[in-house]
Parts: C-alpha cells; structure tokens; sequence
C-alpha cells in the first residue's frame, strides 16, 4: 500500500490463522472463500470484475515464475557450481522459477522437486506425462496442497529429473533439524526439500555432492506445532 494501490488477496477459510494475519499486517483487502479451486476462481472473478483489479496468479503468472527464479539466481551467484538443486513443489511457480534460472546459469545442474506423499500431483503427473489435478490433498503441508497450473506444468516436464515425495513424518523431521540446527524458524512445506534430499532414494543418486536447497517460508502457528 506505499503506492496507494489497494490489493485484494482471496483466501480459502481454512488456511492457517498466522498466514491471514501476515497478509493483513500488509493492510490488504481479504476474502475468504471455501478451499476448492473452483471457489477461488469464482471469487477472484468477481473481485475483479467489482474492482478493475490486475489479476495476478499466485503460481500460473509468467511474471511470478520470473521473480520466484530469482531465489535459484542468488544462490548460484553466492555458491557457485552445484550439482544439484531441489525446491518444493505445490503450484510449481518457484520450482519452475527455479528451472530456468538454474538451466540458464548451470546447463549441467540436476533439478528435483520436492512433494508430500499426501498431496502428489506433481509427482504423478511426470510419471503418467500428462497433468493431473490434485485430489482431496491430505498433508500437514499446508503451503504445498493446490494443483499445478498449465505454464507451470509445461516447464517442469521438460526440466525435472525426477519428483521425491516424502511422508509428513519426514517432512517433521527435516523441519526439527532445521530448527534445532539451523536455528530457522521454517513451516513443514518449507521442510519438503530437505526432506526429499535424506531419503534414500535420493542418497542412492551418484555424482551428487553439492546441493542447493531453497527454503520457502517460515509461516508457523507456534500453538501448532506438529512436534
């Protein structure tokens, strides 16, 4: 609002109270709708249909996919060469982001998402190669639950080497050692990555030395821990 221009944020009823009050410390213009997809459109068109309001896509948005790439730039411009890199996935904006700039800066670089096993649609999406929609998403993964969108989906296809899903009880553990490590406060989506990179599945890959995690969000209801 330091321009005098007003945002209207949509958000499903059951989203975590800290994430509503962060947006509202911002002085925007909420409204609650109920948690499908199909709410969300609806109400976002008659918000900008009410308003004249610039609709712009939390994910699907060319021009967030650019500014969320630009988290995969800065690590590379600080760390340099990389092996690897994974970043979690839910509406597949900041991996996407992610790809691009990686790809651009580090041709060689093997790029891996990250997933709840209880919320995979991305997951099985690149194994069926075709999109599919996420389905009754069941995960303490709050940020991670949406569906992926068609410009997200057609960039991650063709740059991801594979999609590691993690239980939520890997995803606990990855946030706790982060916290009593790290000393991050980190929300359990933000713990995906970490999580996928101590599986053994991705432990088993070779030529995997250095690895770039992005961590996402720190959005934590201290009264809800899930530990």
């Amino acid at each position: 609002m330091k321009r005098n221009i007003p945002a209207y944020i949509v958000m499903p009823r059951n989203a975590p109270k800290v994430k509503i009050q962060a947006v509202e410390g911002y002085n925007a213009k909420i409204t609650l709708c109920e948690p499908t997809l199909k709410a969300r459109r609806e109400t976002l068109e008659k918000i900008a249909k009410k308003t004249g309001a610039y609709v712009v896509h939390p994910f699907n948005e060319p021009k967030v996919i650019a500014g969320q790439g630009t988290s995969a730039m800065e690590m590379i411009e600080d760390i340099g060469d990389l092996d690897a890199i994974c970043a979690p996935i839910g509406g597949g904006g900041l991996m996407s982001g992610t790809c691009i700039a990686a790809r651009s800066m580090l041709p060689n670089v093997r790029l891996f998402g990250a997933e709840p096993k209880g919320a995979d649609d991305a997951y099985q999406s690149l194994k069926k190669g075709k999109l599919i929609p996420q389905n009754n998403p069941k995960t303490i993964c709050d940020g991670l639950l949406t569906s992926m969108g068609e410009n997200t989906w057609n960039i991650l296809k063709d740059h991801l080497e594979d999609i590691i899903t993690v239980s939520d009880e890997e995803v606990v553990t990855a946030m706790k050692l982060i916290w009593e490590r790290m000393k991050i406060i980190i929300e359990p989506s933000c713990a995906t990555p970490l999580a996928a990179v101590l599986t053994p599945k991705f432990r088993e890959l070779e030529n995997i030395e250095t690895i770039g995690i992005i961590l996402t969000g720190g959005n934590v209801d201290l009264a809800k821990l899930p530990f």
